[in-house]
């Protein structure tokens, strides 16, 4: 998947999104609503109101990059920030997108730097 390493940041959206965004939709959201630059090199994931389909959007340098994932059946997982981005871990988005719910989930004792 788009080779996303474990030095990004990553951003999951916590409000709703339309899925008939693109690229500069999402870019906007980001920018307006996240209040982030979205060419920063961050990763941004949406996920939508019924929870079946999700997006993540990266800029890689030299253009955008979009990965979208519709499930046929299932949901992704909730999360239970009131924040308007929650920050989260390479590890954790590849739970997320695997249909795990890292948030229950305890998690050994390891040196993180970051």
């Amino acid at each position: 998947m788009l080779g996303l390493s474990a030095n990004l940041r990553y951003f999951l959206c916590t409000r709703e999104v339309d899925m008939r965004n693109g690229f500069d939709g999402l870019a906007g959201i980001v920018r307006n609503h996240l209040k982030q630059d979205p060419i920063s090199g961050d990763v941004f994931i949406f996920i939508n109101k019924t929870r079946t389909h999700i997006k993540v959007l990266y800029w890689d340098g030299d253009g955008f990059a979009l990965f979208y994932k519709r499930l046929e059946r299932g949901r992704f997982a909730r999360t239970a920030s009131s924040d308007i981005a929650q920050s989260m871990r390479r590890d954790e988005l590849m739970m997320l997108l695997e249909g795990l719910q890292y948030g229950k989930m305890r998690k050994s004792k390891r040196y993180y730097h970051g």
